[in-house]
């Protein structure tokens, strides 16, 4: 059976405009994996640069370079395509970004596990709750 993770409503990716972020256990580690627009298809990739494993947005979401043509590492230039993650230009040409399979279904986005992309296990230590939850908490002591 595949797991389908949600990751946005499809009409939230914009052609060419900023990539939708979301977390992903790539071999084991955890990871963010980034889902963009390009030509009217959706492309999902590892935001992890071939060249050195670092994340490629300039800011987060912004994945294109500016004439809107190409993924663009933030760091070294590296120039990928979107539509198969080759690395077309900069230091890494030749490589390839890592892809996340992906299915659109009822006007939602969702990534598609395998055996490398997992979806995050849930954080072992619970977030501490705020003063507020802690006194409205019948299991705590007021």
């Amino acid at each position: 059976m595949t797991v389908e993770t949600l990751i946005c409503r499809a009409d939230a990716v914009v052609e060419a405009g900023k990539g939708i972020r979301f977390a992903v256990c790539a071999g084991g580690e955890d990871a963010i994996g980034f889902v963009v627009r390009h030509q009217g298809k959706l492309y999902a990739y590892l935001n992890r640069c071939a060249h050195v494993p670092i994340e490629l947005d300039w800011e987060q979401g912004d994945f294109f370079e500016s004439s809107k043509l190409y993924i663009m590492c933030s760091t070294h230039g590296a120039i990928y395509t979107p539509s198969n993650g080759q690395c077309v230009g900069g230091p890494c040409r030749g490589g390839r970004l890592r892809q996340i399979s992906i299915i659109e279904k009822d006007e939602q986005v969702y990534w598609l596990a395998d055996q490398y992309f997992t979806p995050r296990k849930p954080s072992a230590v619970p977030p501490t709750p705020t003063p507020t939850q802690a006194k409205n908490n019948p299991l705590t002591e007021n």
